[in-house]
């Protein structure tokens, strides 16, 4: 698990912040980076269950940080809203 070095868009307003949540949104995200995603494919490569990443991808994309696409199985991608890092700005 992470021990406090998190992904800058895994932090939420509407929801509790905690460590376990941050660390799974932070893997998830992460993958997201580097492409687009059908759900079961992040699962696989993060090693959460299917109902916890998508849990997680229903609360941001509800903060509109990622966006599904297409029809099912959805693509999932960053939208390029939340916080930013530093070196994004």
């Amino acid at each position: 698990m992470f021990k406090g070095s998190y992904h800058p868009k895994a932090f939420l307003t509407r929801k509790r912040n905690v460590s376990r949540g941050l660390a799974a949104r932070t893997e998830i995200l992460s993958c997201l980076e580097e492409d687009s995603s059908t759900a079961s494919k992040l699962s696989k490569a993060t090693g959460s269950s299917y109902s916890s990443v998508l849990y997680h991808l229903h609360s941001m994309e509800d903060e509109h940080i990622v966006a599904r696409e297409g029809r099912r199985p959805y693509m999932w991608k960053l939208t390029g809203m939340g916080q930013k890092t530093l070196n994004e700005i």
